[in-house]
């Protein structure tokens, strides 16, 4: 072999290499961008909600996601020392019979053993506050709220006469207008020394329309006053289920060939856990059986 058929044999050997060496580098790239993709899919996959823009806290849930396995997205174990502001805001005083006698007096609330405790109180001073009785009460609204999914809320209900503990829902962003018309979801609520809990919901069309049992409106299931249970909805775009320690109580169904106003349910709703007490349904308070506390452990949703 001549020096010159070296030297070309030794350029085209370095001409293989540096083909060999690109051609792995592809393979490595193609590799790697597999791998990306296939991660952008996975976490993608794993998203169940939408969040808004002008929302961020919203969650709405993806179509079709109902026929899936649920995923759990926002949650409160109340394992702090003080209430998670981030998540929950004290309930304002209002005119309505709920929220008579909502306090921001740090006696009507406490943090203890893992769980909030939201009591009803005689108001030791009555020159601050003229109200005879003080509760406490807690929501998401404007921190968070969410449209179709799950909600579990482990609780323990005390009772007296005139105390009305209640676990509820109403609407964010107000798309029909003014109540009932944007609808209000009862998970439960406890009256006096009852062994039931109501479940409801309220509406325009059950309350202005007076159409209670075109599908029934309202259902109960009995618990044990003084215990814990698991209250809670599963909630659809076509039904919203009541659910007690995981069992289905209740369904009310949304019935396309009726008037628009029975089913409001298609907008994001924010939760109310509240002690509430006395007015026309519960009945007059006494005094003495008080105070009365509501104790919750947890509260979990899942889409």
């Amino acid at each position: 072999m001549t020096g010159q058929e070296f030297q070309l044999l030794h350029h085209n050997r370095n001409i293989l290499n540096l083909f060999t060496s690109i051609k792995q580098t592809f393979i490595q790239m193609a590799k790697c961008a597999i791998v990306c993709f296939m991660s952008i899919v996975s976490i993608t996959s794993c998203q169940v909600s939408n969040r808004l823009k002008t929302h961020p806290y919203v969650y709405i849930q993806h179509e079709r996601r109902e026929a899936k396995k649920w995923k759990l997205i926002w949650e409160d174990q109340f394992n702090g020392s003080s209430l998670d502001t981030t998540r929950w805001s004290k309930i304002p005083p209002g005119e309505a019979d709920w929220n008579r006698h909502m306090s921001m007096d740090t006696a009507c609330f406490a943090m203890e053993d893992g769980k909030l405790i939201l009591k009803g109180i005689n108001n030791p001073d009555s020159s601050r506050d003229s109200r005879p009785f003080l509760t406490g009460g807690i929501w998401s609204k404007g921190k968070f709220a969410f449209q179709y999914g799950r909600i579990e809320i482990r609780a323990k209900l005390g009772h007296a006469q005139g105390a009305w503990p209640a676990i509820w829902m109403l609407a964010e962003l107000d798309k029909y207008g003014k109540y009932p018309k944007n609808g209000e979801i009862d998970i439960m609520e406890h009256l006096n020394h009852d062994s039931i809990i109501y479940q409801t919901t309220h509406s325009y069309y059950t309350l202005d329309l007076g159409r209670k049992n075109s599908p029934p409106h309202s259902g109960t299931a009995k618990i044990v006053a003084g215990k814990y249970h698991v209250y809670g909805i599963s909630w659809y775009p076509n039904r919203i289920v009541f659910q007690l320690d995981g069992k289905d109580t209740f369904s009310y169904p949304r019935m396309t060939e009726l008037d628009q106003s029975q089913w409001p349910y298609d907008q994001p709703f924010f939760l109310l856990i509240d002690q509430q007490l006395g007015g026309n349904w519960v009945g007059k308070v006494d005094s003495k059986q008080l105070p009365v506390e509501m104790l919750i452990d947890w509260v979990k949703v899942y889409q």
